[in-house]
């Protein structure tokens, strides 16, 4: 695939999840156009201050590469929040990289710590679209 179109396929996806996580919590989200200027930025924003997550979004033919998790986890590291890896290959319903300690903490999360110090993100769970909007609006419920 050349440049323009895996980037106008990677730019589809990353409108895809935003209406998604809008349908879903309620939350408009909009691309972080900066993220082709500035390193360690992810791809999708919202307004509210408080999401606890940096989202990063990949679509691709095939293969999973542990890079996208070290990216998204970089950009979360130094936003002191926490990492979310939407991705989609062809023919496959999109999966959520989350860190584990996501589920474990949803009932004492406290969105002004430094993440980054207190959580190892080598431990992350992977679920379908339903149940990761199900786990992020519950740990957003208290914010």
């Amino acid at each position: 695939m050349t440049g323009s179109k895996s980037r106008n396929k990677g730019r589809g996806y990353e409108y895809e999840i935003a209406n998604e996580l809008f349908d879903r919590l309620g939350l408009n989200f909009i691309r972080e156009l900066d993220q082709t200027r500035e390193k360690h930025l992810g791809d999708l924003r919202t307004e509210d201050m408080n999401f606890p997550f940096v989202i990063e979004c990949k679509r691709y033919k095939s293969g999973v590469s542990p890079e996208w998790w070290d990216q998204v986890c970089t950009a979360a590291s130094i936003a002191g929040k926490l990492p979310l890896l939407f991705y989609r290959l062809d023919r496959q319903s999109t999966r959520v990289r989350m860190p584990i300690q996501v589920l474990t903490e949803l009932d004492y999360y406290a969105p002004n710590r430094d993440c980054s110090e207190q959580i190892d993100w080598r431990y992350a769970c992977e679920v379908d679209m339903d149940t990761a909007c199900y786990i992020i609006r519950d740990f957003i419920a208290d914010l």
